[in-house]
């Protein structure tokens, strides 16, 4: 059964008179526990889909349904509240607050939840030390790894209990051994919470871990390879 279905997504950009279709009309269904990574070449429109299905980007036209919910329905409110107790948002520049710790910027999305302090702790630990740097617990970012950041990112998407994983080039950033690193843990959180993961990438070594392969072309779908 299909978690999230887009039904004919279509996003179009309006800039100086010039019209670019970025995703064109677009179908497809996302079942629970998904490993799928949207592929393509620059300008092919994945960070875009990518953005709409994670209620950031509004689409020209179509429907991103998540539980039976357009979430492009949801006023402005709802849409924000949507996202903080479902989705959960790993991007390529790791996004961490440099002033707080890698605890701190884990529990971060957990006191906007209104979670007690003890399950914040509680929660933290365990995914700090699931993602490998749970002695780095009071480092700040500048103090951290470009890996060791990714890793405290993937922590804090997680922390929220999302039902899915939106990763956008996670690994842009990162050395071989790092990105082998990150994979090896985001593969484990999948099998072990069935927890779906979508990447948007063009990372070869990504593609190769995804157990499914959506390439898009001209904002279009390509092909769809299930391994």
């Amino acid at each position: 059964m299909s978690v999230i279905n887009i039904k004919n997504l279509t996003k179009i950009y309006d800039g100086s008179g010039l019209e670019v279709v970025a995703v064109n009309n677009i179908d497809l269904e996302f079942e629970k526990g998904e490993f799928a990574a949207i592929v393509g070449p620059s300008g092919s429109g994945k960070t875009t889909l990518l953005n709409m299905l994670g209620g950031l980007d509004s689409p020209t036209s179509g429907e991103v349904i998540i539980d039976s919910q357009n979430i492009w329905e949801l006023s402005s409110r709802k849409l924000t509240n949507f996202r903080l107790n479902n989705i959960g948002f790993v991007l390529q520049s790791y996004n961490l607050i440099p002033v707080l710790t890698a605890g701190e910027n884990t529990e971060f999305i957990m006191q906007l939840q209104g979670r007690s302090k003890s399950e914040r702790k509680n929660r933290t630990k365990e995914l700090l030390d699931a993602v490998g740097i749970g002695d780095r617990v009071r480092s700040r970012p500048n103090k951290l790894s470009g890996g060791q950041q990714q890793r405290v990112a993937v922590a804090r998407a997680l922390a929220s209990k999302p039902k899915f994983i939106l990763a956008d080039e996670p690994t842009a950033n990162l050395d071989s051994k790092s990105t082998e690193t990150l994979l090896n843990i985001m593969e484990t959180l999948n099998k072990t919470e069935n927890i779906t993961f979508i990447f948007s990438t063009h990372d070869a070594r990504v593609m190769k871990k995804a157990r499914r392969v959506i390439t898009l072309v001209d904002g279009k779908v390509d092909s769809d390879v299930t391994k």
